[in-house]
């Protein structure tokens, strides 16, 4: 490659990072929006429920039906549209008349979250170069501080101006989404340069085109359903275990949870840069290798260590999001788009499924037995990644597939 193509582009990775915020943005405003509805529109907690599933299937299940479709086509603009159309479904939250208009506008930004991330993490792969760890947590990162900005802008805007207020949400991601629009001659001038010097490198080297391997990829999809059934099963009963385990208040089992997070948002950027050292296995191995001893820990201590143990749990945990996007599309070079639907949205809305189902368990059996589940859920997770090629000893870990014809 080129040295200007080896190289980080910071530019297109900010504007990339800063669309990645604005949708995740809107994903995380949903669940902050539902105490609101609740209060306000009477909803019972089924229909809440059928809210964040439909929120849900529209960000995360979804996705790698548009990763299938971006890898049979050009569709960058998939990029700005995203952020628009997620933006306008959830600010619509608020002012719709019926549960079934707000179903269906929570579904529409849902959708608009889907069509972003696919495109958005095949890009950030073009503007990485050769640090691709690095670059794909610079562009994770940007979801981490939209998931956390989502409750943190709803909140005020829903108590200073009703539900009503849930139309200033449309701002954030218009912004991004024109700024993406201005920025997409820059985006697709990388791309282009990504994917030549790809192609001229594999001629030059006589080497044949990369192949597209679907066992390892299974198996790393497993793990990121684990993963993420640990993620969202701790953000779903923390609160409830401080409070009816540990005897804490409301207050401080928030508190646990946003440590969880803001270590998680570090250790994703941390992640990135030891990945681009020591390799992306080893990393993934850490993570979950670590998550064992931290979770049964958790369960077993009392408040104050807990808070100390979440933090770390969060930040080992969190560290491989990136990780896993890169190792997805090396698995499957020719198919960028449903490396990065998958590994961004199936594989992560699969954990939401988890926490449904450990809901379920904690109703029949209480919260220990939900949390002693948790607990041992990286064990198998462990099992699978040893099953994970090692990298291969070509530089960069793998090849651009070259660009399409006309693209």
């Amino acid at each position: 490659m080129t040295a200007a193509v080896k190289e980080l582009d910071q530019r297109s990775l900010g504007v990339l990072s800063g669309g990645h915020c604005s949708v995740d943005l809107c994903q995380g405003a949903v669940p902050a929006l539902l105490p609101f509805l609740i209060a306000d529109r009477h909803y019972s907690y089924a229909a809440a429920g059928m809210l964040v599933l439909a929120a849900t299937i529209g960000s995360s299940l979804v996705q790698p039906l548009f990763g299938a479709l971006s890898d049979r086509l050009t569709l960058p603009w998939l990029m700005p549209v995203g952020p628009f159309v997620a933006g306008t479904g959830i600010a619509l939250i608020g002012v719709m008349p019926t549960f079934a208009l707000t179903l269906i506008v929570t579904l529409v930004s849902g959708l608009g979250v889907a069509a972003f991330h696919p495109e958005g993490a095949r890009y950030a792969n073009y503007a990485s170069g050769e640090k691709r760890g690095t670059g794909m947590s610079l562009f994770s990162v940007g979801g981490n501080v939209g998931f956390a900005l989502g409750p943190i802008l709803v909140t005020p805007a829903v108590l200073l101006l009703g539900l009503h207020g849930s139309l200033l949400l449309v701002i954030p991601p218009a912004i991004a989404g024109t700024v993406l629009a201005i920025e997409l001659a820059h985006l697709n001038g990388r791309r282009r340069a990504a994917t030549e010097a790809a192609a001229a490198e594999q001629a030059r080297d006589h080497e044949a085109a990369p192949v597209d391997r679907w066992g390892p990829f299974t198996r790393l999809g497993g793990v990121i359903a684990l993963r993420s059934c640990v993620y969202f099963g701790l953000q779903t009963f923390v609160p409830l275990w401080f409070v009816h385990q540990l005897g804490a208040t409301k207050a401080l089992g928030n508190a646990a949870l946003t440590a969880m997070l803001v270590a998680g948002a570090a250790g994703t950027l941390i992640g990135g840069r030891l990945v681009d050292r020591i390799g992306r296995r080893p990393v993934l191995l850490g993570s979950v290798v670590l998550q064992l001893p931290l979770l049964v820990l958790l369960v077993l201590v009392g408040t104050g260590p807990a808070v100390g143990l979440l933090a770390l749990i969060g930040f080992v945990t969190i560290a491989t999001f990136s990780v896993t996007v890169v190792m997805g599309q090396e698995y499957l070079p020719r198919r960028l788009g449903i490396a990065s639907g998958v590994t961004l949205g199936l594989g992560i809305g699969l954990g939401g499924v988890g926490a449904t189902l450990l809901g379920i368990l904690a109703d029949s059996a209480g919260l220990p037995a939900v949390m002693w589940t948790i607990a041992v859920l990286p064990i198998p997770a462990i099992l699978l990644t040893l099953t994970l090629p090692r990298e291969g000893a070509r530089r960069g870990g793998f090849r651009l597939r070259p660009a399409r014809a006309g693209a």
